[in-house]
């Protein structure tokens, strides 16, 4: 337990999730800004992108902090139309987090979450609290019974 709590927190404190709160000094700007401020590898991280497709299907694609998501393969692997990037202004109210601050867990609605294969490059790896303030390092494998993803090839060459 951590006098700093959010829903996330409380969540792997509730299902008896070890993890380890990674303050920052000031809210990060960058995934690189974050990866510093935490004292890890931007590959460490899970980044989160949330996905449209022109039918209006959301999707989270998640992929190491140093690698970035191709929204055409996750197209492909939810067999659906052209998928961009959700704006901006349309995040928190699908997911129920601020941008940047968006983990693939407790999500507002239900949403396919997907995670590219060299997540697994990585035991400890870290998520978003949830606040822009601190990070959440946890095993892989926790996070991954929690959010059951599927796994694909999803990131740019």
């Amino acid at each position: 337990m951590t006098s700093f709590a959010t829903k996330i927190t409380q969540f792997l404190d509730s299902q008896d999730v070890n993890y380890t709160l990674l303050p920052h000094q000031s809210a990060a700007v960058s995934v690189e800004d974050a990866a510093k401020q935490r004292g890890i590898r931007t590959s460490q991280m899970v980044k989160s992108m949330l996905l449209r497709d022109m039918g209006g299907m959301i999707a989270l694609a998640c992929c190491p902090g140093n690698r970035s998501v191709d929204p055409k393969k996750v197209r492909k692997i939810l067999d659906c139309r052209r998928m961009t990037c959700v704006e901006k202004e349309q995040v928190e109210s699908l997911t129920g987090y601020k941008v940047g601050t968006v983990a693939p867990l407790l999500l507002k609605r239900h949403m396919p979450i997907l995670f590219d294969h060299s997540i697994k490059n990585e035991d400890c790896i870290t998520i978003s609290s949830g606040d822009r303030l601190a990070g959440i390092a946890l095993h892989r494998e926790d996070l991954t019974k929690l959010c059951t993803p599927i796994w694909a090839d999803i990131c740019k060459m």
